[in-house]
């Protein structure tokens, strides 16, 4: 019997057995990585450099791109590697590394997600607060929160699948290393114990999600209500786009994590882990960008001269929360350290 440690290597799932289908598989991928990469690079500069753009809003958003350029790069390239060379094989550390970043940056985005709903909704249904509720002291603290969740999330899972015993081969059903698909060559019970914790990490899953839900019935509840048309237009253009990602991760996800096993196979498990891997970090920066006006008036020719020119510390500055087309005035604070994260 072999097991986890006598393994040298994982064998991938082949999206192409001929040449131009590798080649033609290679291609599209690079594509939307370098689209990805590209979307989320922009954001990073425009908010990193623009200080019209130093708001915790813009802040999170910094981190969301961060987190796409980290689960689109767990992914894509060494699946394009292989396409590119001809090979499946991925070494014992290499799947373990896969393992532990998707968990560790997919379970960031999901929690980050969810600071940022909770964001707006202090941002819409409790301007005159704003600026107490989300200091700068807070949204590092919320930020560095939901990526040490992802990082515990991704020790247990991992830490707790590589310890199990595998006699039912080395070939992984996927183009990356996805636990589901590794428990299946264990041949131990103990794999009941990361059963288990994926039972615990859908439920935190469900409760951040009926976090959202509810952030957004009040968040609704009060655009409503605001009597200027020009004000709900604003409101509305400053949430609907982190519904949109929202709406995009969690469908996805939950597709890929929660379909009935009579729909399971190996062609449709291969698509829905395509749309949920790679298709939220690629579109992430579009929806953004399309709905918020801020990020879409700012040129890339502008970023550079503001980086060449006023890469400074960031400075006090007035609240965002007018843009919003909401009262209050809010005070916004430094932002100096909040790209060391």
């Amino acid at each position: 019997m072999s097991n986890g440690r006598s393994l040298n290597e994982f064998l991938l799932l082949a999206f192409a057995d001929t040449r131009e289908l590798q080649l033609l598989h290679f291609s599209l991928f690079l594509g939307i990585y370098l689209a990805a990469l590209l979307g989320n690079g922009l954001i990073i500069t425009a908010v990193a450099c623009n200080h019209h753009l130093h708001t915790p809003m813009y802040f999170f958003l910094l981190n969301l791109s961060l987190l796409d350029l980290g689960t689109i790069s767990t992914t894509v390239p060494k699946s394009m590697a292989n396409s590119l060379w001809n090979t499946r094989a991925i070494s014992y550390l290499g799947c373990a590394a896969q393992v532990f970043l998707a968990f560790f940056l997919f379970g960031g985005e999901y929690y980050l997600l969810t600071v940022m709903a909770y964001d707006r909704y202090n941002a819409i249904c409790r301007p005159l607060h704003y600026g107490t509720i989300m200091g700068s002291r807070a949204c590092v603290q919320m930020a560095a929160a939901a990526w040490a969740s992802g990082f515990l999330t991704a020790v247990l899972h991992t830490a707790n699948t590589f310890s199990l015993p595998f006699c039912e081969g080395n070939v992984v059903e996927q183009f990356f290393c996805e636990v589901p698909h590794i428990l299946k060559l264990s041949c131990s019970d103990s794999y009941l114990t990361e059963v288990g914790l994926i039972v615990v990490s859908v439920c935190l899953f469900f409760g951040c999600f009926v976090f959202i839900v509810l952030s957004y019935v009040q968040i609704f509840t009060a655009v409503l209500r605001i009597p200027s048309e020009q004000g709900r237009h604003k409101a509305f253009s400053m949430c609907l786009p982190h519904l949109a990602v929202v709406s995009l991760f969690v469908s996805t996800a939950m597709f890929a994590y929660l379909k009935p096993p009579s729909l399971s196979s190996t062609a449709l498990d291969l698509v829905v882990a395509v749309l949920y891997a790679m298709v939220p970090p690629a579109v992430n920066p579009l929806i953004y960008s399309m709905r918020n006006k801020e990020l879409k008036d700012t040129r890339l020719h502008a970023q550079l001269e503001d980086w060449a020119l006023n890469c400074e510390p960031w400075q006090d500055k007035a609240s965002a929360g007018n843009s919003a087309g909401l009262p209050g005035s809010m005070q916004r604070r430094s932002w100096d350290h909040l790209l060391i994260l």
